[in-house]
């Protein structure tokens, strides 16, 4: 098999980004066990020997495959994001946080097998920050999390201590709730069910952030 197939010239980074590509396709067909070399060299019409050139291996390729899942994924936030009012204070700093609980469970549901690829690629909190994984914001899922929760500190609705626990309190609950939908007892739930208990167990974990970090007075 010759380096690449004839008419399908790849130059400079050109052929990592299709491989990538190749690779995220087969997730969402087949999920991230059909993620491998062959297959995405077979795809892409070139050989294994060029491929191996960009990329140092199966892991590798994986793991930006599953920040290519995360970059959708922050898309997908950004999309409900970018539906909220232009209100001010609390209720648009409120509707900016579920956006993104909503954004993230949407995709999840929507794309399961990218949704497992792109959190099973998360190795270590280290790797929540690479700008591979960013929408057009420039901003990762995780980074739009603790964005949104920013947001209610700066209008006085949480305090700055609280935002840390608070992203890892919301990231856990959305996070549940698709995998028991995707893989777990909810999976046979119709969707347009799925989607209320969605987006009332958003508003829930809201109300529970909410009401941690009121002060008493």
């Amino acid at each position: 098999m010759s380096e690449t197939t004839p008419g399908r010239p790849y130059h400079h980074g050109q052929l990592r980004s299709a491989l990538v590509s190749a690779g995220y396709q087969l997730a969402l067909e087949h999920g991230p066990e059909a993620v491998t070399l062959r297959a995405v060299t077979r795809r892409v019409g070139v050989s294994p020997t060029a491929a191996y050139r960009h990329l140092r291996g199966i892991e590798e390729l994986r793991f930006a495959v599953g920040l290519r899942a995360l970059r959708e994924l922050a898309c997908s936030i950004e999309a409900d994001q970018s539906r909220v009012s232009e209100t001010l204070g609390v209720a648009r700093a409120r509707a900016l946080l579920e956006a993104v609980g909503t954004g993230y469970l949407v995709f999840a549901l929507d794309h399961p097998r990218a949704f497992q690829i792109g959190l099973d690629g998360l190795v270590g909190m280290e790797h929540a920050g690479l700008l591979e994984g960013a929408g057009d914001s420039g901003r990762t899922p995780f980074q739009l999390l603790t964005d949104a929760l920013r947001g209610l500190a700066e209008v006085g609705a949480l305090p700055p201590e609280r935002v840390e626990p608070a992203a890892i309190q919301c990231w856990s609950s959305v996070h549940g709730f698709a995998s028991l939908a995707i893989r777990g007892p909810l999976r046979g739930t119709p969707r347009d069910i799925q989607d209320v208990l969605a987006r009332q167990l958003v508003s829930d974990v809201v109300d529970g952030v909410l009401a941690a970090g009121r002060v008493p007075g």
